[in-house]
């Protein structure tokens, strides 16, 4: 995965074999994508990379993140369970997200078109981020299989990366694993699930 902002919009996130050439999601929403780095620059915030992605952060608080899919790019809110949401522009990444975190985008001319919300939204976030205001974190109502702690309890990066994913994202692979009570087909799962763990995505989010 790339490590440095410029590359991203230059030749995507490294995550895939579309990494530098012209069939990169990136390449496809350029110029939507750049318009949110705009927006989010404007807005004072510092430009970072997190999970192969562009990530502008308020102090040591992440704001939000860019991304882009095939059929769509995105703009995805950092604890955005704070956000009030008013012009109801928010979704949901997967099903099984428990808060409404992104703004999706399929044409490069809407973000224009939204701006004004996008940096009345941005500044609501880096008020909450400046006063040290957190989401309440939700207790998880599920079970993870026993092969799951197990690879947590031994992999101390991947136990940090699952703690740090939403409930939801969370139950996406309690779900996913539960689907089958063969331990070997599990412990596959678990070995294929850990780069999209690590990557902050659910079980089921599109890459």
């Amino acid at each position: 995965m790339i490590t440095q902002s410029d590359d991203y919009f230059t030749k995507g996130c490294g995550r895939c074999g579309r990494f530098e050439t012209p069939h990169c999601s990136v390449h496809l929403w350029g110029q939507g994508l750049a318009a949110l780095r705009e927006l989010c620059l404007e807005a004072g915030l510092t430009e970072t990379v997190k999970w192969g992605h562009p990530c502008y952060q308020e102090g040591d608080r992440n704001i939000a993140l860019l991304g882009a899919h095939r059929d769509s790019y995105v703009l995805t809110f950092c604890n955005a369970a704070l956000l009030k949401d008013p012009e109801q522009i928010l979704e949901r990444a997967g099903p099984n997200t428990q808060t409404a975190d992104l703004v999706r985008f399929k044409d490069v001319t809407e973000v224009q078109a939204l701006a004004p919300t996008l940096k009345a939204y941005l500044a609501e976030a880096i008020a909450y981020a400046r006063a040290g205001i957190k989401p309440v974190k939700t207790q998880a109502e599920f079970d993870l299989p026993d092969e799951l702690i197990e690879a947590l309890d031994s992999d101390p990066e991947l136990a940090q990366a699952f703690h740090d994913l939403t409930p939801g994202r969370q139950r996406s692979y309690a779900i996913a694993l539960g689907t089958t009570q063969n331990p070997a087909t599990r412990l596959a799962r678990i070995d294929k699930f850990r780069p999209k763990i690590l990557r902050g995505k659910g079980a089921l989010e599109r890459e």
